[in-house]
């Protein structure tokens, strides 16, 4: 059985208290007893390996038998998200967690369908973080994926300008995706457009940005797979997977 993974903030003491969400889901819904081994992180790299001394109604009482730190893998994957419709977002979100994007960032692009205004916008990013969290723990990840701030296609740009390299998918480019030259440090920013896909004044910025256009597959993906489906190949390609 695959040791379950809970957050905590504090890894220092020689028994640790799961208390609060975490705790209760360890407890009620995990079912879990004395003498199971439990793995805590903080989501940044830092790992307690733990047995279960004590169940009570909502929390568990942890001994720790050994810490270690997980180095933050490199080269960093950033998916650029334009906005999908319903729970698309959350699905994307979900997948791209388990596959190992490290950055996951909303983009209010021209076509987007969906909009995030005011107290939407709050929540949904609510949401996707809340996702990324579960799904991270599920994944046994122990750097939990950042999700950034809604960004502007300038803010998209100039991430896309920081980067060590970039790519947007795009089903009339000429150069695939698995063809791009790959480094060894730094950020791989991919964007992948919403459902009514990237306007060419985006395409544009974007190239001006030191993009460059790819083509993913011979097939056009719905936006809420695309994400999971480059990771897939540049994790692959950067030696990551």
């Amino acid at each position: 059985m695959t040791v379950p993974v809970f957050l905590a903030g504090d890894l220092s003491a020689e028994e640790i208290t799961l208390s609060g969400a975490e705790g209760r889901h360890a407890a009620t819904v995990r079912r879990l007893r004395a003498g199971e081994r439990v793995d805590l992180t903080d989501g940044r790299g830092a790992v307690a390996e733990c047995v279960v001394d004590d169940v009570a109604k909502d929390s568990l009482r942890l001994r720790v038998l050994g810490r270690r730190e997980v180095p933050a893998p490199a080269p960093r994957l950033v998916v650029v998200q334009g906005l999908p419709k319903g729970d698309r977002g959350e699905l994307a979100v979900e997948m791209m967690t388990e596959a190992g994007v490290d950055v996951i960032v909303p983009w209010a692009a021209a076509r987007s369908v969906t909009q995030w205004k005011g107290d939407r916008a709050a929540k949904a990013l609510a949401r996707w973080r809340s996702t990324a969290r579960e799904a991270g723990k599920q994944a046994r990840r122990f750097h939990l994926p950042e999700v950034a701030e809604q960004a502007t296609t300038a803010e998209v740009a100039a991430l896309l300008r920081g980067a060590a390299v970039a790519a947007v998918l795009h089903e009339e480019a000429a150069e695939p995706l698995s063809g791009l030259e790959l480094p060894a440090t730094g950020d791989i920013v991919v964007v992948v457009g919403p459902e009514g896909g990237i306007t060419d004044d985006e395409i544009k910025r974007f190239r001006e940005a030191g993009a460059t256009p790819a083509l993913l597959g011979p097939t056009v993906l719905r936006t809420s797979t695309a994400g999971v489906a480059a990771a897939a190949v540049l994790l692959t390609r950067s030696g990551r997977w």
